[in-house]
């Protein structure tokens, strides 16, 4: 590939999430650790983006940013992984991929910061509606398949997997043996474990 492609990432922040990703395709990248505090809020990051956080993509003269948009990027720029279905197969892939980043990862936010939308007026207000429901319907759509889109592993797997081990590791969402197993699944799998060994490596280097 004749641009570079650059993740801007942190080892413990959502860049992990992108750096799994990127093994998975097995294509050449370069990774540009940036630390949380100035170095993230810098004029020449901000130029990047401008939210002064990580995970974010340069490829060539192409910036993007946000999680999802990351992944989905990288799945259509290296059709020949696999990590996304064909264009016309991919209705469950596009809303669970989505429902990470618009439900899920807000409720397990706001849980985390004491905010809890109780009421049905406040629910109406909030696109995954309560906590507990998101997680209820997260915990059916694992339950009963190895992969939420289609017959094999897609980036809404690498997605969802990664939010509920991340999510159960540090303890914000329960320990259900539905997530356990479907999150142990995924997270296992060689480019996981390839990129967990590296952002190892980074955490153990000098800053």
């Amino acid at each position: 590939m004749a641009d570079e492609l650059i993740l801007f990432t942190h080892p413990q922040s959502r860049g992990a999430i992108a750096h799994w990703m990127l093994e998975e395709i097995g294509c050449p990248y370069r990774l540009e650790v940036k630390q949380f505090g100035p170095d993230m809020k810098s004029p020449e990051y901000l130029a990047i983006n401008p939210m002064g956080k990580v995970p974010a993509l340069r490829h060539g003269t192409t910036v993007v940013t946000e999680t999802a948009a990351i992944l989905c990027y990288l799945a259509d720029l290296f059709p020949e992984a696999k990590l996304a279905p064909p264009p016309a197969e991919r209705g469950a892939y596009y809303r669970w991929m989505f429902f990470v980043s618009g439900c899920c990862e807000p409720a397990l936010a706001d849980k985390a910061a004491g905010w809890i939308p109780d009421t049905p007026k406040l629910q109406m207000l909030f696109g995954y509606g309560s906590y507990d429901r998101t997680l209820e319907i997260v915990a059916q759509a694992v339950a009963d398949r190895h992969t939420l889109a289609g017959d094999h592993f897609t980036a809404a797997d690498l997605y969802m997997a990664s939010f509920l081990h991340w999510g159960m590791l540090f303890g914000g969402i329960e320990r259900r043996p539905v997530f356990e197993a479907y999150a142990a699944r995924h997270v296992g799998r060689p480019a996981s474990l390839r990129a967990q060994e590296q952002a190892a490596k980074l955490m153990a280097a000098p800053a």
